[in-house]
């Protein structure tokens, strides 16, 4: 049973932020360190950090000959059940990276040329250089070192749906960036079934088949080694009817012999123009997972659910929960994958707790891509999100209360959820009075947007929200 119906969370996977996993199988997916590295968003970027902090340490020790103290550092990346991605068949068991694999891959480690002549350089070259690593053993070794990131995301995630936490729990093994040391502590943590299960984003996720070895050999490695024997005229080269000369792959396999994770390396050093390239050409080709993951979901039939479900919510106090809770879904799936890791953040005002939702700035394109580009004063590695379920008019307060968080670290980028502007250009005028005075731009989202945006979404994506979002942005920025 999934995260979702154990805790009755009524959302499909479109409208969670994590991978919606059921804790007694693993789902076939995996946290990719490349992946991580190559996307720019503060939880990527943090992540990132702390998996660099990790392995340049490591590779410090071993090149220094402080073998027990690099051992010792290594011996952390043993098996992990706690995110339940991987390859393993039935119950989530550690498949990827078990106590007796820690020890015979820092046995390789030891030996290994490419840690000697330092072209390993981060974390996912273990994939590449390494004997006996593949995806599911990076992918551990991945979540124990972010393992403090993935158990911040999962309280985050929690307390955004209502998950109940339990106290007093081992965090498990986690790496301290700041201190360089490993780091373990009771704290509050998911537990399901006696378990701690840590949720992940499914912006972070993917199916590493980018990133590989194979792929580095296939069309880097042969393709330098047919190029160089057709440059030197090497005893491999043929030639067609037509007189055009060619090398097939195949030669070059039978003359090299096997072209192992050794042989990769012995190349790397030779030509590491070839590695920087293969590097450069797959940061091209990687892309996130879809927005219902795994799930074999109806798309159209969930946006027809979710503008029923908008429709169906009264205004006024009594149901603002309900409607926060359902704008929460209805954005993640609007926005995704440009906006992601939605936390919500109670702060005391007037004596009361207010919700107020950030997001991660994840575009990679669209509109919240090119808004800090095309406006430097409009920068936004969050947006932040005030759901209104009011009856009557969204006034200066409002505006106020959302403008009031904006900085230029936090960012300056806001929308306003709220169920109808009574006097849209009135609103509107206002808006842009903040924008005008660099306050910030406040951009409002009425029920009619959303619908309009949710009954375009299967045809086109966050370009159906971002679409809307671009006319009042337009719409603000120049009113008089």
């Amino acid at each position: 049973m999934k995260i979702s119906k154990i805790f009755n969370l009524n959302k499909t996977q479109y409208e969670l932020d994590f991978v919606d996993i059921d804790p007694s199988v693993d789902t076939p997916l995996f946290l990719d360190p490349y992946y991580i590295s190559k996307c720019d968003f503060p939880f990527a970027i943090d992540a990132h950090a702390t998996l660099r902090s990790y392995f340049e340490f490591l590779l410090a020790l071993l090149r220094g000959q402080k073998i027990r103290q690099a051992e010792e550092l290594f011996s952390h990346l043993g098996e992990n059940n706690d995110v339940c991605l991987g390859m393993s068949s039935g119950k989530p068991n550690g498949h990827g990276m078990g106590p007796e694999d820690t020890a015979a891959i820092f046995k390789e480690l030891l030996t290994s040329r490419a840690v000697k002549t330092g072209i390993m350089e981060d974390i996912e070259d273990f994939r590449i250089f390494v004997p006996n690593v593949d995806k599911d053993k990076v992918s551990d070794m991945t979540a124990n070192i972010i393992r403090r990131h993935l158990i911040e995301y999962t309280k985050e995630q929690c307390e955004l749906h209502g998950i109940p936490l339990t106290p007093s729990v081992p965090s498990g093994m986690y790496w301290d960036a700041q201190k360089r040391m490993w780091d373990n502590q009771y704290i509050e943590r998911l537990v399901v079934e006696g378990r701690p299960i840590l949720l992940v984003p499914k912006r972070i996720v993917s199916f590493t088949d980018k990133y590989t070895p194979s792929e580095y050999k296939q069309h880097f490695v042969l393709n330098f080694l047919q190029h160089e024997n057709l440059q030197l005229h090497t005893s491999l080269v043929r030639k067609y009817k037509s007189g055009e000369e060619y090398v097939t792959k195949k030669s070059i396999r039978e003359k090299e012999g096997v072209i192992d994770k050794e042989y990769l390396a012995r190349f790397t050093e030779q030509h590491p123009e070839v590695f920087a390239d293969f590097k450069q050409q797959t940061a091209k080709k990687l892309s996130h997972v879809d927005g219902a993951v795994l799930d074999n979901l109806n798309l159209r039939a969930v946006c027809e659910y979710l503008t029923q479900k908008l429709a169906e919510i009264p205004s006024g106090t009594a149901n603002a929960s309900h409607y926060h809770n359902l704008i929460i879904g209805i954005l993640e799936l609007l926005f995704y994958p440009n906006l992601s890791s939605p936390k919500k953040e109670h702060k005391i005002h007037d004596g009361r707790k207010r919700i107020d939702i950030t997001f991660n700035n994840s575009a990679e394109s669209g509109f919240f891509f090119t808004l800090p580009n095309k406006n430097v004063l409009l920068p936004c590695p969050f947006v932040f999100v005030e759901c209104k379920n009011y009856t009557g008019e969204v006034a200066n307060p409002e505006l106020d209360q959302l403008s009031g968080r904006f900085s230029n670290r936090r960012g300056k980028v806001g929308i306003l959820a709220c169920r109808t502007l009574d006097e849209n250009d009135s609103f509107m005028k206002r808006c842009a009075d903040t924008y005008e005075d660099d306050r910030g731009l406040i951009l409002p989202i009425t029920d009619e947007d959303l619908t309009v945006a949710l009954s375009l979404f299967s045809e086109q994506g966050a370009n159906a929200i971002e679409q809307i979002l671009s006319q009042k942005y337009e719409q603000i920025a120049f009113t008089k």
